[in-house]
């Protein structure tokens, strides 16, 4: 063993520069493929954690997923609205520890306006429970006050001081403009991956302010209330959107849930963040398999360049195999030789793809963060990607066999004569 493994090592230094572009080869494959499952498997845990730390998003009575789908992503509207006395009574549960009211319907330039309450920058979290952060400025705190998503202030170019209006209803047409009330931009948060950076929050007070000289969805002819006076009047909301709730106890999860369902005042509902989330993948979930198709394309890409790379290579070594063969060397120590040389270039290739996609993620990490949203963890390898690691340990071991069968089979003479 020791005689064979010394031949293959001298055999694979003569073709150093040969072997090296097949290491790295196969290196860039097990790189492609690792990342693209790391990304697959970082895009779904992202969309599970749009919002995590909330045990309970209540709403008007609709469905789980049209309720998620306005409350967190910020798509459709709501049904119907729920009051404030509701809201107030959902304060006073006592397995209630915080509620924070959620009223939507604006849009400023294409982006939603949600109206909350500062309670909303303490208590929502997101991905493995992730407070928001600020890149610059403060939350809302007067009346006009605005803090902007990052890909709003990235988009529009707006930075804190920066004068804006909002617009009623969704959509980029800005039909109905409150130009008269305009707000000023006093926070720009951090990067966060969810429809948070897509997002225009202002107060509560400050939507029902707008809407002070509306009625029914559209404004009282010949009524103007000035910015300035708007303060003067009962700014407390009527209604709001939805709300999120977390609870004292996780484990009253189910018996809140079931108070909300069957609560006299008017009909709402209540549902489970986590649960809904998992609902709603099963509906979108279909760019999860084009990665998994992605990644077995690129797998097999691999493969094949592996084979054709080894295959392409064996006419150098005619001579060698046939001198081998000719001092007695068998189809068994033919096939043990160009196996231990194949097992050696795939796991030299693997060993430097992995650490090119640890490399990649710790150094992509933060860019890709800022830019796009999407976090990547270095974590503990997962199932699938041990199995794709092996898989391609295996398979390329099992692919340099099949140049070997081809190079036995070549006669001694093919070998030994030289081709002028």
């Amino acid at each position: 063993m020791r005689a064979l493994f010394s031949i293959a090592w001298r055999s694979a230094w003569n073709r150093r520069f040969t072997l090296a572009l097949t290491v790295f080869s196969i290196a860039l494959s097990t790189f492609l493929l690792l990342g693209v499952e790391r990304i697959r498997t970082e895009l779904r845990e992202n969309f599970a954690s749009s919002v995590s730390g909330t045990d309970l998003i209540v709403g008007a009575r609709t469905g789980s997923t049209q309720l998620l789908l306005y409350s967190v992503f910020r798509i459709g509207a709501a049904t119907n609205n729920i009051s404030w006395k509701s809201v107030q009574a959902l304060q006073a549960h006592p397995g209630v520890d915080w509620v924070v009211p959620l009223s939507l319907g604006d849009s400023h330039r294409g982006f939603s306006v949600l109206a909350t309450t500062p309670e909303y920058f303490t208590h929502f979290r997101y991905g493995d429970r992730q407070t928001l952060k600020l890149r610059e400025g403060k939350p809302f705190d007067a009346l006009f006050d605005a803090v902007v998503g990052a890909e709003v202030a990235d988009k529009l170019g707006y930075h804190v001081g920066q004068k804006i209006t909002l617009a009623h209803g969704s959509g980029e047409l800005n039909v109905a403009e409150h130009a008269d009330k305009p707000f000023t931009v006093v926070g720009v948060l951090a990067r966060t991956g969810t429809p948070v950076d897509r997002t225009v929050h202002i107060g509560l007070a400050a939507m029902e302010a707008i809407h002070l000289e509306w009625v029914g969805g559209a404004p009282m002819p010949g009524v103007k209330i000035p910015a300035e006076q708007v303060r003067k009047f009962d700014l407390t909301p009527k209604n709001v959107t939805a709300a999120l709730v977390g609870l004292k106890n996780r484990a009253a999860v189910f018996g809140v849930q079931r108070w909300i369902s069957t609560y006299t005042g008017e009909p709402l509902m209540a549902i489970l963040p986590g649960v809904a989330l998992d609902e709603l993948w099963s509906v979108i979930g279909i760019g999860e398999n084009a990665l998994l198709l992605m990644s077995a394309l690129v797998a097999l890409v691999s493969l094949a360049g592996l084979v054709s790379v080894v295959m392409a290579g064996l006419n150098e070594r005619r001579r060698e195999l046939a001198v081998l063969r000719a001092v007695g060397a068998g189809l068994r120590h033919v096939l043990a030789l160009l196996a231990l040389e194949g097992a050696l270039v795939t796991v030299l290739g693997v060993l430097l793809g992995v650490t090119m996609a640890v490399l990649g993620i710790a150094l992509l990490s933060p860019w890709l963060q800022a830019q796009f949203g999407l976090t990547l963890s270095l974590s503990e390898p997962t199932l699938n990607e041990w199995l794709l690691t092996a898989s391609l340990l295996v398979a390329g071991w099992l692919a340099s066999l099949l140049p070997g069968i081809r190079a036995y089979r070549l006669s001694l003479a093919d070998g030994l004569s030289p081709r002028i």
